[in-house]
């Protein structure tokens, strides 16, 4: 959303929505009404307190030197004072004279810094000016579509007004939420993949992932950032993302052929090199219409799916193979 940071009547014809806008390009422009004058203004009166500035420097140096012969007449009186050739009253002047002279060299160097004061007032008036002129131009943020119109010619304009809405479709975020018992498996940079409702599928990479769970749902919002440079992908659209995470050796086998030792852990009957029966503990990983995929067994095993009920660790058999479905 592009907004107004100051108040204005609306003086350049409105962009009509759908059209392609480039970073930085004007969208509204404000009527300057009597801005100019306001920093004309300023910056005279910057000129001229910079031009008290050397001034207000002059007198400066004019008191210190003041000071310096009140010192100096100060210390004569005083010795001549001592010898006897000078009166107390002489004395007495000289003193009043060099206390006067610092205060001098005080109110001096205070009206000096009033000077600068009043120059930083006066910058900090020019930039003002300056900057509430800068505002008076729109422009766009980035790359985008115009979403809405523009502000209409003649419309006013107060701060915090509409003037545009710009989407930016490329890249373009998907937006997702995980489960916590499978937050901790995505990592920032993982490949992802979406598949929209029309059949599509993109790719992508997590650019965030979420460490507060959502309060009601207890799941964890991710985000993948995909390119978009045709612009087909458009804000709102419903995708299933799919994310890529660190895999695992895993075995696709009959459910049927699983099965629990004497203490409950659930397991495999596994053959030997001497065709030795051996139980094999495993992780149920995923339960399919095709079978259950479990993890736990080397890269190659024999592993019995019939019959496994009768036999026990360390019985020797005579095995029948079949062929492994792929």
């Amino acid at each position: 959303d592009l907004r107004a940071e100051t108040n204005g009547r609306v003086i350049s014809q409105p962009l009509r929505k759908g059209a392609t806008v480039l970073a930085d390009q004007p969208m509204c422009e404000i009527d300057p009404g009597t801005r100019g004058v306001s920093l004309a203004e300023a910056e005279a009166r910057l000129a001229e307190s910079r031009a008290r500035g050397p001034e207000a420097e002059a007198r400066v140096i004019e008191a210190k030197a003041r000071l310096d012969e009140a010192l100096i007449n100060d210390s004569a009186a005083e010795k001549l004072s001592q010898g006897g050739f000078a009166s107390e009253a002489r004395v007495a002047s000289a003193t009043a004279a060099t206390q006067t002279a610092r205060a001098g060299v005080a109110a001096a160097q205070s009206g000096l810094q009033s000077t600068l004061a009043g120059i930083q007032s006066a910058a900090a008036a020019v930039a003002l000016a300056q900057k509430e002129i800068s505002r008076l131009i729109i422009h766009a943020s980035f790359d985008g579509i115009l979403e809405t119109d523009t502000a209409e010619l003649g419309s006013l304009l107060q701060p915090g007004g509409l003037c545009a809405t710009v989407l930016q479709l490329d890249p373009i975020k998907l937006v997702g939420f995980v489960p916590e018992m499978a937050v901790q498996h995505v990592k920032l940079g993982a490949a992802a993949e979406a598949r929209l409702v029309d059949g599509r599928r993109i790719l992508g990479e997590v650019s965030f992932i979420s460490r507060s769970a959502d309060k009601v749902t207890r799941t964890f919002q991710i985000e993948v950032t995909v390119p978009n440079e045709d612009l087909s992908v458009s804000a709102g659209q419903t995708a299933d993302i799919t994310i890529s995470a660190q895999g695992t050796l895993a075995h696709l086998l009959p459910g049927s052929a699983l099965t629990l030792n004497d203490s409950g852990t659930l397991g495999l009957r596994v053959l030997d090199a001497d065709n030795t029966v051996r139980f094999v503990p495993v992780t149920l990983i995923r339960d399919t219409v095709k079978g259950v995929w479990v993890a736990g067994l080397p890269q190659e095993a024999d592993v019995i799916v019939v019959g496994q009920e009768f036999v026990t660790d360390g019985v020797i058999v005579d095995p029948t193979y079949t062929e492994a479905a792929r």
